[in-house]
């Protein structure tokens, strides 16, 4: 391919407040339209901003995470621009001064991890929403989330392609829900992205002229959309035409991108400070407060735990997609010897995250508490289980059965490890498969498998498969 993408994406991340950032009025999602829009939120004539204290400090809170600079002073400006869900016919944002400038978001890509640049995370209030669909001929406007709380963080173009975009989308997405600022929540828009997609030649050093794409809130339309559009652009281009600049819409169900409109530049908004707003001052020991109550980040406790427990860096990965899940295994491995801990990490890595996938639910909802998985490993690691009961009893625990105690007692689950009772188990199989005997003894492998399986079929599961194998290799010779 003799082109590189080159992407960098604009996220509105919702802050985590009960209240909107310039009014009182309720940030709950679902309720019915135009019910939580205030006065201040409608801009009725007279009314004026209150600033909302806990968005500045959850702003904070995420410079500090990316390690940015806070900036003491920062200025909120008037986004000047008319559409039907904007009743003000302004934004209110930041533009010269925000109140986090620089940092990175690590990201873990197959060649290695890559730091990407941030340029900026500012403080707005959302828009309202436009409502197409309902109505016949017309638009309904919905001020529910006009005035909600945004940190808007925009990425350097330091993304090459579709899927670095998307892993730094996904680390953005898992650092902001880790840290408490956002609650991820895609479907109901609390985080959303645009991506500002450009082509240029392989070896290029200027960037070509980028397209916005708007209001991506899914990862996989996110990565499809920025692939048709780099196709589009390269496609342009190639045929000797140029890319005009310009806003597009990905449209999912056809897999395209579409222009919107040509896309402005900040003149076009005709910023100023917004006099009903003074500076936003921070004081130095307000920083250090928050910074004392941040939680250790993703990337530290990472490698606290692969280090402290000797794990592969993949299952560290899993066992810190998010707080919740990393908080679930270290309480499952509270006093635990070291291989007690690994069989927990193999097994919450593999097993319990496979049923969240299935069910699309996350760590926190699991129906298995950590004490719960706690007594499962014991079993399996004290031979009590062997892993192919373990799964079972397992499957029993997520159904709401009980521990993992009570189910090998209520379904007669112990595995056998008395070697009296092996050796006669294995006498019986050997007499009734003299062929299966012969054909190992030939050098067949595929026989002594077998007759390991019907050893642990005669005991219906419950033989001590090391035993079994130990046993039968001395039989056999």
């Amino acid at each position: 391919m003799n082109w590189e993408i080159v992407v960098g994406l604009e996220t509105h991340a919702q802050l985590r407040t009960r209240s909107k950032i310039f009014s009182g009025a309720s940030t709950a999602f679902g309720a019915a339209p135009n019910a939580q829009a205030c006065a201040v939120d409608v801009a009725l004539p007279g009314v004026l901003p209150v600033l909302n204290v806990a968005a500045v400090e959850l702003a904070i809170r995420f410079g500090l995470a990316v390690g940015a600079t806070i900036n003491r002073s920062s200025v909120f400006a008037r986004k000047n621009y008319f559409y039907p869900d904007l009743p003000k016919g302004y934004q209110i944002s930041q533009y010269e001064r925000p109140i986090v400038q620089g940092g990175a978001v690590p990201v873990a890509l197959p060649e290695g991890e890559k730091r990407v640049a941030l340029t900026r995370a500012h403080l707005e209030e959302d828009a309202g929403k436009s409502l197409h669909e309902d109505f016949h001929g017309m638009s309904g406007i919905d001020l529910n989330r006009a005035g909600t709380p945004l940190l808007e963080i925009v990425s350097e173009p330091d993304l090459r392609g579709a899927k670095e975009a998307v892993a730094y989308a996904r680390a953005l997405h898992a650092l902001v829900v880790w840290i408490g600022v956002c609650d991820g929540n895609m479907q109901e828009g609390s985080f959303r992205c645009d991506a500002n997609v450009s082509v240029r030649r392989v070896g290029e050093t200027a960037y070509g002229t980028r397209c916005e794409i708007k209001n991506l809130n899914s990862f996989r339309f996110m990565e499809r959309a920025i692939e048709y559009e780099a196709r589009r652009q390269i496609g342009v281009l190639e045929d000797g035409g140029r890319i005009d600049q310009e806003t597009r819409l990905y449209d999912p169900e056809r897999d395209e991108t579409r222009s919107m409109r040509s896309k402005e530049e900040a003149h076009d908004y005709r910023y100023f400070p917004d006099p009903d707003l003074l500076p936003l001052m921070l004081g130095a020991a307000d920083i250090e407060r928050i910074r004392a109550a941040m939680p250790e980040l993703p990337a530290e406790r990472r490698k606290r735990i692969g280090e402290a427990f000797a794990l592969p860096a993949p299952t560290a990965a899993i066992l810190t997609s998010s707080r919740q899940m990393a908080d679930y295994f270290e309480a499952a491995i509270a006093g635990a010897d070291p291989e007690t801990v690994r069989q927990t990490a193999n097994w919450i890595a593999g097993s319990t995250s496979a049923k969240l996938n299935e069910r699309g639910i996350g760590i926190e909802d699991c129906p298995v508490d950590p004490a719960q998985l706690r007594g499962l490993i014991g079993r399996l690691t004290d031979g009590t289980l062997s892993a192919k009961l373990a799964r079972e009893v397992d499957d029993a625990m997520w159904a709401g059965e009980g521990s993992a105690d009570e189910i090998i007692a209520k379904r007669g689950l112990k595995q056998i490890s008395d070697a009296g009772a092996l050796e006669k188990a294995v006498d019986e199989v050997l007499a009734a498969n003299p062929r299966q005997v012969e054909d190992y003894r030939a050098g067949k492998q595929k026989a002594f498998n077998s007759l390991v399986g019907q050893v642990m079929k005669a005991t219906r599961g419950k033989a001590n498969p090391t035993q079994v194998n130990a046993i039968l290799r001395r039989k056999l010779g």
